[in-house]
């Protein structure tokens, strides 16, 4: 009988805890303004995007399994470079790179999503205007003097967009002059998977792969044209989609 009274009382907290939660991250947020591009990264809100983060990983049911991280370089920020399947793509890339705290270019809409469009620019996560030449570069410049600075690793997906087919899209190689302007290494990161997670859920837990195949040092993308590094990064994240998708 007390242990009933126990799980009843548990089963009566859950909402009380989810509505603090959220009047929490909202009055976090009051602090925060939605125009300005930040220089530093925040580690109260880092520690709120990876803590929000992990509890949503375990209540969709994410299973992650990882290969070729041993091939990230220690003691340097990089350029992270990876193919986009799903909006779940960047949210479970930022927890999984979590101690390289990972700061995405991203499409200025994800920044008006309530509470962490927020949070995600107090940790150094920057909107892109491709609509503007002028913006963008200014975006890359940007980018550029945070690795400089040691703020951040950067995230990119060259293909600009979600590839709702699962086919690797065109790439954008403009976004490789980021790692060319801060003289850092280019990390190669394929990620399958991801797509599957709105289906399965709630039903089933969802398994993604993440792979890095590859990882060009900073010599080397410094003197490649950025085509042709973009061409083998393409080929290197297209091979590893393959492997991906066979498991």
């Amino acid at each position: 009988m007390i242990a009933l009274k126990i799980l009843l009382w548990i089963i009566a907290a859950i909402p009380a805890l989810v509505i603090l939660y959220f009047a929490f991250l909202y009055i976090t947020t009051l602090f925060v303004s939605d125009k300005k591009i930040y220089d530093k990264n925040s580690k109260f809100y880092r520690f709120l995007l990876n803590f929000s983060t992990a509890l949503a990983m375990k209540i969709v049911r994410i299973k992650t399994v990882c290969t070729g991280f041993e091939k990230i370089p220690e003691n340097t920020r990089f350029l992270l470079v990876g193919n986009h399947r799903s909006k779940f793509d960047p949210i479970i890339t930022w927890y999984l790179f979590k101690k390289y705290d990972m700061a995405f270019i991203s499409k200025p809409e994800n920044f008006k999503v309530p509470f962490f469009g927020k949070i995600i620019r107090k940790c150094c996560f920057m909107p892109i205007d491709r609509e503007n030449a002028r913006n963008a570069i200014e975006t890359v410049n940007h980018a550029a003097l945070l690795m400089k600075n040691d703020e951040v690793s950067i995230g990119v997906y060259p293909e600009g967009t979600r590839s709702f087919s699962n086919e690797l899209l065109p790439f954008h190689d403009g976004v490789l002059r980021i790692a060319q302007k801060a003289y850092v290494p280019v990390v190669v990161l394929s990620v399958t998977g991801t797509e599957k997670i709105k289906k399965n859920y709630p039903f089933h837990k969802t398994t993604v792969y993440f792979d890095i195949p590859s990882v060009y040092d900073r010599d080397t993308v410094k003197k490649e044209r950025t085509a042709e590094l973009g061409v083998q990064i393409y080929n290197d994240i297209k091979e590893s989609i393959k492997k991906g998708d066979a498991m």
